[in-house]
């Protein structure tokens, strides 16, 4: 095994390029995993533009698959050669906030407390994904076994888009029989309708205005699929609705419009179930807002992590009741990554995930 590996590395705002790093040291309670394959998320689009600030010099990316190279000398209950995936998100176990259940929110014990986002380590305070090793740390609480009969792209989604999309239907707390709104089916959009369906919900309306991913929608669990370039999608869930609105809806873009019309379309005492990540302020309009008066209840989530939460994510996958497969449109070699990123920053040829293979 060489010593150097080829990485995609943050070089300023606009500028993703491949380059040469150290393979990483591993400590006793970390696991170097060889990747297999990873992909490109929006987030990484936001941190590409400079929208999200990261360290120069880091490695980027979140969603891993791979094979364990190197175990550190405290992990136990894995094996080298075994394949395995890790969360986005990957909480430590022992900090104040896993023990208080909020493992996304992991703020590493840290001496000024918790802070948003504290469980997101790689790709944001420590090296990524998008490259042909990633260490992971606290192993034992972050390694997820794959099935043998799942492939690579079959688990790609688990480590962060779908336990996000998943988590938006769960934030919302879905009953069986509910009526839900998701707004944007782009892969977390999508992930949601899914997890939607998961959840009861028995009339989900989609809003996007992408032909193939409104068709996608449909075999995720959509019951109407609102195209927003002909109809504005307000009324025309109103309409559906018969003007009592959603009992849940899911903001899974980022933007103020898509937020302000998940809170216009909410039956007074709704949920709405942020996803998005802003990257300005949001407003929230008074009459929307029933000026603080309609018992509605705003929820946001980071995706949740941990090894727990993957192998449930993979039993789904496993059981045949979500199949992610088609949001793997695309397919690149890491020598090719800022190729690719070109592509998805720009969401040409109809992509919606890329699968990068070292």
């Amino acid at each position: 095994m060489s010593s150097m590996m080829k990485a995609a590395i943050f070089i300023e705002p606009g500028r993703i390029e491949l380059d040469e790093k150290p393979v990483p040291d591993v400590g006793p309670n970390d696991a170097l995993i060889r990747t297999t394959t990873t992909t490109i998320c929006g987030t990484d689009v936001h941190i590409l533009k400079g929208e999200y600030p990261v360290a120069k010099g880091l490695t980027i990316g979140h969603e891993p698959v791979g094979i364990i190279e190197k175990l550190g000398s405290n992990v136990e209950g894995y094996t080298e050669g075994q394949r395995v995936i890790a969360g986005a998100i990957c909480p430590s176990g022992h900090s104040y906030a896993c023990l208080d259940g909020l493992h996304s929110q992991d703020g590493q014990c840290g001496k000024h407390g918790l802070k948003p986002l504290g469980g997101w380590r790689f790709g944001n305070t420590i090296d990524g994904t998008q490259a042909e090793y990633v260490l992971v740390p606290d192993a034992m609480a972050n390694l997820s076994p794959v099935p043998d009969l799942l492939t690579d792209e079959q688990v790609l989604m688990c480590p962060d888009i779908m336990s996000t999309g998943f988590a938006g239907a769960e934030s919302g707390q879905i009953r069986i029989g509910d009526t839900v709104a998701v707004f944007a089916q782009g892969p977390i959009g999508l992930c949601a309708t899914a997890g939607a369906k998961l959840k009861g919900a028995t009339n989900i309306i989609v809003v996007d205005q992408v032909p193939a991913r409104l068709e996608i929608a449909r075999k995720m669990g959509a019951d109407h699929v609102i195209d927003f370039s002909k109809v504005d999608p307000v009324a025309e869930i109103m309409r559906i609705t018969d003007d009592r609105g959603v009992d849940v809806s899911i903001e899974a873009l980022g933007l103020q419009e898509t937020f302000e019309a998940c809170l216009r379309v909410l039956k007074p005492g709704g949920t709405l179930s942020s996803l998005g990540v802003y990257s300005t302020d949001l407003t929230l309009p008074l009459d929307a807002f029933g000026a603080g008066l309609g018992d509605n209840k705003i929820v946001t989530s980071l995706c949740p992590g941990g090894k727990e939460r993957m192998r449930r994510l993979m039993n789904v996958i496993e059981s045949g009741r979500v199949d992610l497969e088609p949001l793997v449109t695309h397919r690149y070699k890491l020598d090719d990554i800022v190729e690719a990123y070109d592509l998805f920053a720009n969401q040409r040829d109809g992509v919606l995930k890329i699968a990068i293979t070292p």
